[in-house]
């Protein structure tokens, strides 16, 4: 109960920060970044999401912070059309499956496009295998709303969840992420490389762009870029870090250095 109040307060108080972890594409090009919440607690901490998504989410918090971080994601697609850089990138934006069965989910994000003057096609909505287990018809039908205005949906964590291959047919998705678990061991262990390696193929199949997170190892980088993956991210690329450095690092100015 303590917590749930601190983070009442955190969001009045905008305590809840943007960071961003970039994307690579496989030759080196910088592809974008996902955006990560961190909690600036009172107490001097930055807190990780692990240690408060999960009440967020039994509480109904989830919306009002879901909310948050998709109107601060918007404010920086917009500010950065101006940077010719910067302009270019695609920013991935995790929601949640409270957010997407929101009868107003919608709305909400139209809205929020309009008000800040943010590119539809430079956001990409991130999902969690989870919506695979709600009203599908439904959900679907919000996407394919979404995806009219441009807004591209990825599949994050793919094949720990509730996977289904005729869902990943029927839901308009982009990309699927492959999950850490899978990058973690693949240079070493025979049983993760050739799950790799099928969830690779399976995108070229279905048309999907395909992003491995996780990359830590030069050998895992060698091997993802061998097999033919797009897009990557992880440590050994770039670690998370406070929007307004990624801005700094990335954008135009910071190019002509």
């Amino acid at each position: 109960m303590a917590l749930e109040r601190a983070l009442r307060d955190g969001l009045s108080a905008h305590q809840f920060v943007l960071f961003c972890q970039p994307q690579f594409f496989s030759d080196g090009r910088l592809l974008g970044a996902e955006v990560l919440v961190r909690w600036r607690h009172p107490g001097g901490a930055l807190l990780g999401p692990d240690q408060f998504i999960g009440l967020a989410e039994s509480t109904g918090l989830i919306l009002p912070l879901g909310q948050h971080v998709l109107e601060e994601s918007c404010r920086a697609l917009a500010r950065w059309q101006g940077d010719r850089a910067l302009g270019k990138l695609k920013l991935a934006v995790n929601v949640s499956v409270q957010q997407l069965r929101s009868g107003d989910f919608c709305d909400a994000v139209v809205g929020l496009l309009l008000a800040t003057g943010a590119p539809a096609g430079n956001l990409c909505l991130e999902l969690t295998e989870s919506v695979f287990a709600e009203n599908v018809a439904e959900i679907i039908g919000r996407m394919d709303r979404l995806r009219g205005q441009g807004i591209r949906f990825s599949l994050d964590d793919f094949g720990t969840g509730y996977s289904s291959l005729s869902y990943l047919r029927r839901f308009p998705l982009a990309a699927l992420k492959i999950d850490r678990s899978f990058v973690h061991d693949v240079h070493v262990d025979p049983d993760a490389a050739p799950i790799v390696e099928a969830i690779i193929a399976l995108a070229r199949t279905l048309r999907l762009d395909i992003v491995a997170e996780g990359v830590e190892h030069e050998a895992q980088r060698r091997f993802l870029v061998d097999g033919g993956c797009g897009a990557l991210q992880g440590y050994l690329l770039g670690r998370p870090m406070p929007i307004e450095d990624f801005e700094a690092m990335y954008g135009a100015a910071a190019g002509c250095s």
